[in-house]
């Protein structure tokens, strides 16, 4: 990526909330501005990889996720391949003429990046984190226990017994494949038909190993448990994906790099709160009398044990709100809300000196209600 590091939202021009058709307009506009086979401008070229590493990852869901939690840090790491893999530049240029065919031998593309196609990197790896309230109001590491196939640690990969080295496969010639040629007649001419096909000699590796390693069995992998440390920032949304580089499956290939670790966050479940984005809520029940004529409760919050004032005549579901006693907002601009639900407990069963003063409260209460009330 470009070595000046400026903040991908501020190289488009958009806010940190803007939407998918957003961020595609504002590449596509100032793509077009400074296209080095259009703008000539001494800064045209730097300019046009800024935007376009920008855009690479503020449309991928994910990348944006892991650059919107962790900063440059979340996305570090890429190679230009992973990094564009998922930006389809025809759709985006389409019909706009050959200086934006990305995609061709040479072109702007490889020219800017130096996209090579390499050996083919390894499966990404999904796995789910479950942390607690408190660690997503304060940030903070937490333990990854991540259990993947690596390299086998007895022959570094090769499959084979120390000493011993791969043979190039004869049936394929180290290619991994097969080619069948027929000849197909149609009318009066020949048609050549080539099939490809997966050498089964050596199932596709180019290699036969006769020396097997003891320890992988010969397929240069072993499982691996890990247990990393990962960041949890503060504020962290709901289900982010923290970007782990590196440490996902192994490249099927010799020489390959390997993928990635995806950890999914997620808020343990709490007794005493739901969580809504930065808000949390929680339903507080009292009794009618202190409905009606108010009370003092002491509640829980993230941080402790507050006061609360419910003020008289409260109804049921009325939310007190107790401003900032939430989690951080992701901007890390204020803090969300804790949202108090108010529930009245009507008791189901009244002894006789609860009914009596219960009746009482009936009687007064119509004798409050003017006799005309109910005339139309």
């Amino acid at each position: 990526m470009a070595a000046a590091q400026l903040d991908y939202y501020e190289v488009l021009g958009v806010p940190r909330n803007a939407d998918e058709k957003a961020i595609k307009d504002a590449f596509r506009a100032l793509a077009l501005k400074y296209h080095p086979d259009r703008n000539k401008a001494p800064e045209a070229e730097a300019t046009f990889k800024q935007i376009a590493e920008a855009y690479a990852v503020l449309s991928d869901p994910r990348k944006r996720a892991a650059y919107d939690t962790q900063g440059f840090p979340g996305v570090a790491g890429f190679t230009p391949e992973d990094l564009f893999a998922g930006v389809d530049f025809g759709d985006l240029f389409g019909g706009l003429g050959p200086d934006f065919d990305f995609e061709r031998g040479g072109g702007l593309f490889d020219r800017l990046f130096g996209r090579k196609r390499g050996p083919r990197r390894g499966a990404d790896l999904e796995l789910e984190l479950v942390v607690p309230l408190e660690r997503i109001l304060r940030g903070g590491e937490e333990t990854v226990r991540l259990s993947r196939a690596a390299a086998c640690s007895a022959c570094h990969g090769s499959g084979t017994q120390a000493g011993h080295a791969p043979r190039a496969c004869a049936e394929c010639k180290g290619t991994g494949q097969k080619v069948l040629t027929r000849e197909k007649r149609e009318d009066k001419s020949s048609v050549r038909v080539q099939q490809i096909l997966v050498c089964s000699a050596c199932e596709g590796r180019g290699t036969i190993i006769d020396h097997p390693c003891r320890e992988c069995g010969g397929s240069g992998r072993a499982q691996r448990e890990e247990q990393l440390a990962l960041r949890i920032p503060a504020g962290l949304e709901e289900g982010t994906a923290l970007r782990i580089a590196g440490r996902g499956a192994p490249s099927p290939v010799p020489g390959g790099a390997p993928g990635d670790a995806y950890v999914i966050v997620r808020s343990a479940r709490d007794a005493r709160f739901e969580r809504a984005g930065a808000d949390l809520w929680r339903e507080q029940t009292i009794e009618v009398a202190d409905a009606a004529l108010g009370t003092e409760l002491t509640v829980p919050t993230l941080e402790g044990n507050v006061d609360v004032t419910v003020p008289p005549g409260t109804q049921p579901g009325e939310v007190l709100r107790l401003r900032g006693k939430g989690l951080p907002r992701p901007d890390g601009d204020r803090r969300g809300d804790l949202n108090l639900r108010i529930q009245v407990h009507i008791p189901e069963r009244l002894n006789k000196a609860e009914r009596d003063q219960f009746e009482r409260l009936r009687a007064l209460g119509r004798s409050r209600v003017p006799r005309n009330a109910n005339r139309r």
